[in-house]
Parts: structure tokens; C-alpha cells; sequence
């Protein structure tokens, strides 16, 4: 049989979502849990393979496995073999040809930046910070920049392994709550640092470094050094996955401190 379950976690401390020899990654931490509950090896594959540092709120992923167990073992009895920073909300069983990776349609992440002039405590390692004061006006006309198919070399990692740096932003915003800019992107795919590395760009936009118009110069240009350094990982979170409506995957509960829609 083959399974999708949803998964939430805090990135702090792991290694990112993808298998090391350390086996402290989500992957690792997932495939062992689920593994003793099966008493078969399983190898959990995920819609999006985020960085060291980097949260989910809402990514999918699918196993098989031979055995039968009630839904309720994946994921309660699971949960109870994971680290603290790991829950899986649900599980569900899914036709043979269904794919988290390959099946889906978008990918959707926020990054939550704190913007004051002393660094956050109580949200130490799950929000961005820049000291300076942010112009949300000047940050919102450079976003549009980014919507359409584009060639988003200038915001790829060196590391990058994609085939091809064209993407389509499907949409992308930014909205102030209090303290707080939270960065929304979806798009069909992300190269690797993408994100990272356009939220380092509209902040030298919103601090004044340059005007709106630079993301659309960087665009053009398709040359990674002429952009902002990458952003650091702490703020960043795979918010959705979207597949077609013929898998019947359940949705996910409000995680995050930010997940309404109140603000500017």
C-alpha cells in the first residue's frame, strides 16, 4: 500500500529535510519512525527537500509499505517515536501512481521577517531578522517583478542541481503584521536558496539599496553576484503543497504564530 501523510516541523537543529549519514534529518527521523511501526524499512519521500534550518507547516510526503495497520498508527503512534520538532497531522492511503514530489502542482513558502532594531528572542531560530527599517511600499512594487516564467539564474544557488533555472512565480506578496513582513511565494518549483535569496534582494530594496526596478535588472542580468547575499534559513517555512483535487489529501490545521490573513 502506499500512503501520503502530512508532516510539521521546526528546522532548528536538523539538517534539512534530505538523508545524511548523520540521520538528523526529517527524512531520517520520519523513515526510522515509521519503520518501527511497520516492522519493515521505509523510505518516506517529501514534496519539497528543505534546507538545514528551514520549517514546514504543511509539507507532504508518501511511503510504502507492505503491511496493514489502522491510519491512526502513522500517525499517533509514530509521533510518539519522533523528535518533539517533527508531528505528522495525518495519513492517508493513495493510488499506486500518486507522488509528493512529481504529483504536485505548486509549492508555497513563507518567510516571516522580524524587522526591529534588537534581535527576537522568543521566536530565536524561527523568524529573520534585519535591524534596519523596511519600506513595505518600496518591497511591494519590486515583488510583482518576480511574477510570470522567468529565468531566476541571478537567485540560484551555486549548488543548484535543477535541470533548468526557469520557474513560473505563480504569485508572490508581502504584508506587515505589527513587527512582522511575511513574504509569500508559490510557484510550480524552487531553485535551491531561491527564496532566500529574493528576500535578501527586496531587503536592500525595502532599506533603500536600490530601487524596485533592480529585481527586474537582476532578472535580466541571470547572474547570481550581482544579487544580495542568501537570507538566513531561520525564517523560512514550505507553507503549502497543492496537488489536483482526484487525491483526496486532507488539509492542514493553522501552525504558525502569522498563518491568518490580518495586517497591511
Amino acid at each position: 500500500m502506499k500512503f501520503a501523510i502530512g508532516v510539521t516541523y521546526c528546522g532548528a537543529g536538523m539538517e534539512g529535510w534530505q538523508s545524511q549519514p548523520s540521520g538528523n534529518t526529517v527524512q531520517d527521523h520520519l523513515s526510522r519512525a515509521l519503520s518501527e511501526i511497520s516492522g519493515e524499512p521505509i523510505v518516506v519521500t517529501g514534496a519539497g527537500r528543505t534546507d538545514a534550518g528551514v520549517h514546514a507547516s504543511a509539507q507532504v510526503a508518501h511511503f510504502e509499505t507492505s503491511v496493514e495497520r489502522p491510519e491512526s498508527a502513522w500517525v499517533r503512534g509514530a509521533n510518539s517515536l519522533l523528535p518533539d520538532a517533527i508531528a505528522v497531522q495525518w495519513a492517508t492511503p493513495v493510488p499506486e501512481d500518486f507522488h509528493a514530489r512529481y504529483s504536485a502542482l505548486s509549492r508555497s513558502y513563507r518567510y516571516v521577517l522580524y524587522n526591529h532594531p534588537v534581535r527576537p528572542a522568543l521566536l530565536a531560530g524561527r523568524t529573520g531578522w534585519f535591524h534596519m527599517p523596511l519600506d513595505l511600499e518600496r518591497m511591494r512594487k519590486a515583488v510583482d517583478c518576480l511574477i510570470g516564467e522567468h529565468d531566476f539564474s541571478s537567485f540560484r544557488s551555486a549548488e543548484c542541481q535543477a535541470k533548468t533555472p526557469v520557474r513560473i512565480m505563480q504569485s508572490a506578496r508581502i504584508r506587515a503584521s505589527g513587527a512582522y513582513f511575511l513574504f509569500d511565494f508559490t510557484a510550480n518549483a524552487f531553485l535551491h536558496h531561491m527564496v532566500r535569496n529574493i528576500v535578501g534582494c527586496l531587503v536592500y530594496v525595502g532599506k533603500g539599496k536600490h530601487p524596485p526596478q533592480w529585481i527586474s535588472e537582476l532578472i535580466a542580468a541571470r547572474d547570481r553576484r550581482l544579487a544580495a547575499p542568501t537570507f538566513s534559513a531561520e525564517g523560512l517555512y514550505l507553507f503549502g503543497v497543492r496537488y489536483d483535487a482526484r487525491w483526496s489529501l486532507p488539509g492542514f490545521p493553522p501552525m504558525m504564530p502569522f498563518d491568518s490573513e490580518s495586517g497591511r
